[in-house]
């Protein structure tokens, strides 16, 4: 097991570069030497993979007692609390922990040897260590995608813990941690059994209880906190096209033992909790067992924005493989049979791999009718006999269905109040129902995506007459676990997955990338400055293939003919500077509209675009670097980067200007993984050889034709 400790690396690190140049040990170049594992060192439990450091004590009970980063020698804990709580019958009870500290900022190891459990806690009684399993059942055979394996490895610990009580006899609590090979990354998540005489309840539960050194020590209260080197999610997540949006289970509370904190009130929050924002009110009964759900610790090394974000990337790329399929598709605004055969024709013609039924084009999945079935199931087969992929849209959210059927708002006890106002419930009888009707559809048709518009957004319902729920308490829970169940199935299925909310760790494949659905009907040259915005600001937290952008063909949220593309071959260099900076980016569009092209010209344009993307499609579906936002003045651009592949970056330069731009610019290479020499070449003419200077940077002479763009290949 690697560990980087020398004097040199953390230096570097504190520089973002994180490199000895003669021994590469970053693992965002190479992670293959940083193995998970887990140990016992005496009276510890130690999970260690070389980038991050846990130890959990074991008596007199269990307690996380050290957790740091490795790499930059981050200490992430500050005092001792226990490794969960769980209420049960409307008593809370600590999971684990240990008493005794007099001290809450910081934490001495001779402190350690005298401390003592809390009688009414959960007690730790034994544990077992075994290699993680896959959770979503995705084989990655049916598409093009870019990961390397189909499930994250490492090591789960499971710490088992009883009550001492005879009322709580039998029920078992387990707190679960994964570490992962190759990342600073931990999971943890706590399970109950019930293998007591009695039905319990399950009220409510914080699987992580975690006190971090503040980052601050403001007297009085700021306005804003800022929060640790760390970066927390959850499987739980919904309402959102970024992690932080849908983040709905992490809470920084303040703590109240911390009593010797600098701020003079106290409201210092400095304690990670991982909760359930209400509920889950779960009944469990004899012999059945609870799962929650799963928080994700990444611990990050500094300040470094890139270098943050693409630890993010990674482990979406680790925790999600299917997030990384991203085929080419279009967006079919009719169902008429004629057409969509001649749209899947063109897509045949020019290389594009999947059309989706969009949204207004005629398709309900929701009509199981045998005449429904065969039709759509006739055009699937004319697809697959061509080589390509159908699917198409299905609405959930954002509609009324009736008042027996939508979410119950809790203060007036009437529909509404949801977050797209009336919303159907999914843990009502209609709901359950809807989801079956999907499922019958997609199997019996053989279609390959759902683009499932408004999934679960994380509504709460309070209605006590639907069938699947009892009330307000456990809806929320209730209805995340339908629609993740779902989501596993289409997994199962190979059926892609297109879903404007945060379910990449629930098998969504793709989200979109953030954009106001109304600018495009703006004029189409602002269209394509505020898209390539939407890119650079889009793929901060997000691998290209996660994110869908937008291109109207036709008519859009209004608008006129200075809006529109069609038609395509009276519009061409706005159409390639769209299909440019998509595909340059990674970032499937969809493209919006009844054809792809409507004449010679237009056919070879596409033709070139696609057969161009598909030469470099490895490196164009690796993780970019963030070279300038457009702001309508000067150049702009991004860098793909991948040290793995042949070609180490590829370079796209974007010129807004009514001018030619000529220009020296620096670009950084340091996560090509080259440190001295490299082959560049602007659009594979006229390789050059260049040396990297100590920052690992090098100089480019470019010259960007006015309203155009170039791109450069380095190898």
């Amino acid at each position: 097991m690697k560990k980087i400790c020398s004097l040199a690396c953390m230096i570097s690190v504190i520089f973002g570069l994180a490199q000895q140049i003669e021994t590469p040990e970053d693992w965002l170049l190479d992670n293959s030497g940083f193995t998970g594992e887990i140990s016992e060192i005496g009276h510890d439990i130690v999970l260690d993979n070389g980038l991050l450091y846990r130890r959990i004590q074991i008596l007199p009970n269990a307690a996380t007692v050290e957790f740091s980063n490795t790499v930059s020698g981050e200490v992430m804990l500050r005092s001792i609390k226990p490794e969960a709580e769980v209420t049960i019958n409307g008593k809370s009870y600590q999971v684990g922990g240990l008493e005794g500290l007099k001290e809450h900022g910081y934490l001495l190891e001779e402190w350690l040897t005298g401390l003592s459990s809390n009688p009414d806690a959960f007690q730790y009684t034994s544990h077992q260590v075994k290699p993680i399993h896959r959770k979503v059942p995705w084989n990655g055979t049916k598409r093009y995608h870019s990961a390397t394996s189909l499930h994250p490895s490492g090591k789960e610990l499971i710490l088992q813990f009883k009550h001492p009580s005879k009322t709580l006899n039998g029920i078992v609590v387990n707190v679960h941690y994964e570490i992962y090979d190759g990342i600073p990354l931990i999971s943890k998540w706590i399970s109950v059994e019930n293998n007591s005489a009695q039905n319990i309840v399950i009220d409510a539960f914080k699987s992580e209880i975690l006190a971090f050194p503040e980052v601050e020590n403001p007297v009085e209260t700021p306005n804003s906190w800022r929060k640790p080197n760390m970066h927390v999610e959850s499987d739980y997540a919904f309402g959102g096209f970024t992690s932080e949006e849908s983040n709905v289970t992490t809470f920084w509370e303040t703590d109240k033992e911390y009593t010797s904190q600098v701020n003079y009130k106290m409201e210092t929050p400095c304690l990670l909790i991982s909760r359930l924002p209400v509920g889950p009110n779960q009944l469990l009964k004899v012999g059945a067992a609870f799962e929650s759900f799963h928080t994700y610790e990444l611990l990050l090394e500094g300040t470094d924005r890139e270098r943050n974000a693409l630890a993010v990337r990674k482990m979406y790329g680790l925790l999600a493989p299917w997030a990384t399929e991203n085929p080419i598709f279009m967006h079919l605004t009719t169902t008429e049979p004629q057409e969509v055969k001649s749209a899947i024709d063109q897509c045949v013609e020019t290389g594009y791999e999947m059309v989706i039924l969009s949204f207004g084009s005629g398709l309900d999945m929701e009509d199981t009718t045998a005449t429904n079935i065969r039709k759509f199931k006739e055009l699937a087969d004319y697809a697959h006999s061509k080589g390509i992929q159908l699917g198409g849209y299905s609405l959930f959210s954002s509609r009324k269905i009736n008042d027996s059927v939508d979410v119950i708002d809790r203060e007036t006890g009437k529909p509404g109040g949801a977050k797209f106002g009336n919303a159907p419930c999914l843990a009502s009888e209609w709901g359950k129902g809807y989801l079956e009707k999907l499922k019958y559809f997609l199997e019996k048709t053989g279609f390959d995506l759902l683009e499932h518009d408004g999934p679960y957004p994380g509504d709460y319902c309070a209605s006590t007459t639907h069938k699947y729920h009892k009330g307000y308490e456990d809806s929320q829970w209730v209805q995340w676990n339908m629609t993740k169940d779902f989501y596993h199935w289409l997994k199962e299925k190979d059926i892609y997955l297109n879903a404007p909310d945060f379910y990449f760790l629930q098998g969504s494949n793709k989200c979109g990338i953030g954009y106001r659905e109304v600018n495009w009907s703006l004029p189409r040259d602002q269209q394509i400055i505020l898209g390539r915005q939407n890119i650079y600001d889009g793929t901060w937290e997000k691998m290209p293939s996660m994110a869908w952008t937008f291109v109207p063909l036709t008519e859009y949220h209004g608008g006129s003919k200075e809006t529109t593309l069609e038609p395509l071959k009276d519009h061409l260099d706005s159409y390639e500077t769209h299909m440019a900076q998509n595909y340059g980016s990674g970032v499937q569009a969809c493209y919006r509209g009844p054809r792809l092209y409507d004449a010679d010209s237009t056919k070879f344009l596409v033709q070139a675009q696609i057969d161009h993307y598909k030469k470099y499609r490895a490196i164009l579906n690796s993780n970019l670097i963030h070279l300038r936002r457009p702001n309508g003045r000067s150049w702009d651009g991004f860098m793909h980067v991948n040290p793995d592949l042949q070609e180490k970056a590829f370079i796209m330069l974007f010129n807004p200007t009514e001018n030619e731009i000529k220009e020296r610019i620096k670009i950084p290479l340091y996560y090509t993984g080259l440190t001295n020499d490299i082959m560049i070449s602007e659009k594979d003419e006229n390789i050059k050889k260049q040396k990297l200077n100590r920052k690992f940077e090098t100089y480019i002479e470019v010259k960007i034709p006015a309203k155009g763009y170039t791109w450069f290949v380095i190898r």
